[in-house]
């Protein structure tokens, strides 16, 4: 996996991914916890199932 996310996209998925943590905890919703999880990943990573299928990349690392 090639990382394909910049730094304002993964803060914006980890304040993305504590919200859906909240209300996974507060609803008692497995589906949102597992959300949560997956954008978690994502932002650790740097890396977006969805940009990879279009082939968008705001990563600022140069391709070599």
């Amino acid at each position: 996996m090639n990382r394909n996310m910049g730094t304002t996209d993964r803060v914006i998925r980890l304040i993305l991914a504590v919200f859906l943590l909240a209300y996974a905890y507060s609803q008692g919703s497995w589906l949102a916890f597992g959300g949560s999880l997956f954008t978690f990943y994502e932002a650790s990573a740097s890396w977006c199932v969805l940009y990879q299928l279009i082939g968008k990349n705001t990563c600022p690392l140069s391709k070599k």
